[in-house]
């Protein structure tokens, strides 16, 4: 019906309509595209907002234990390292969401420590036993809060990597870890990479029972430790991330040292 009333008209007619029906067109794709823009910049104040919360949350609860100030800024950036180097030699199986997502989600790998005792969480020296016992808790309480935190996030997948990341990073690759002895690639694999930056940082810093291990002692640790306590297959990019992992912590223990006043 509209194909033979156009017929009929005019060639200036025709024209009229075809150029209103465009300004028409014009106008609602720019109020679309107006719409979405400010709906995307309302997204990234929420999303930036929520980033914030959980990154001020873990910060207060590392404030309560003596001998790990700095472990989640360098841990993360240690998760970054790792997966950049995966991704840049030829791991392709993770994309560059899951890197970006799993860096968000470092931060929160020690929330469960929350919900340990401050008796035990600033205890100037090595645990008992049964302290130990109550420590390890704080994996499986970390991975509770974090689904309670993310319950109604939109992201599945941010959810589910923050979730695993606080629950099995104390897993080992020979099921010898915990808290539920998961064994090789039934760890996932999210876990795996946020294992090494937690020991890596363990080893190389100072805590109230230890001194702080060289990069050469640490390397050694770490490397020994590949098949037992680290998935092999992390090796190779471990390796060579090496170099940007050591001049990160020389860099940010001299930053720290330049904090500490003089007298």
């Amino acid at each position: 019906m509209i194909s033979g009333h156009m017929i009929n008209k005019s060639r200036f007619e025709r024209f009229v309509y075809a150029d209103s029906a465009k300004k028409l067109a014009d106008i609602q794709k720019n109020y679309n595209d107006d719409l979405q823009n400010e709906v995307d910049e309302k997204t990234e104040r929420i999303v930036a907002l929520h980033d914030l919360l959980i990154i001020g949350m873990t910060t207060m609860v590392e404030s309560r234990d003596n001998s790990t100030g700095g472990h989640i800024r360098r841990t993360s950036a240690g998760v970054r390292i790792l997966t950049e180097t995966m991704r840049e030699n030829g791991s392709h199986q993770l994309s560059d969401g899951f890197c970006r997502k799993l860096i968000k989600a470092a931060p929160m790998h020690d929330l469960g420590i929350i919900a340990v005792d401050d008796s035990i969480l600033r205890k100037p020296g090595r645990f008992t036993p049964e302290e130990y016992v109550k420590m390890k808790t704080h994996a499986a309480e970390g991975a509770r809060i974090v689904r309670e935190i993310l319950i109604n996030t939109d992201d599945e997948e941010f959810r589910r990597i923050a979730e695993n990341v606080a629950h099995y990073h104390h897993e080992r690759f020979d099921g010898t870890g915990y808290l539920d002895k998961l064994k090789g690639e039934e760890i996932p694999p999210e876990a795996r990479i946020m294992a090494i930056a937690d020991m890596y940082d363990a080893l190389v810093s100072k805590r109230v029972y230890k001194e702080p291990y060289s990069f050469e002692q640490a390397d050694r640790i770490i490397l020994e430790d590949m098949g037992t306590q680290f998935d092999p297959a992390l090796r190779t990019y471990y390796e060579t991330a090496r170099p940007k992992l050591e001049a990160y912590y020389a860099e940010d223990f001299i930053k720290t040292e330049r904090q500490i006043p003089v007298f």
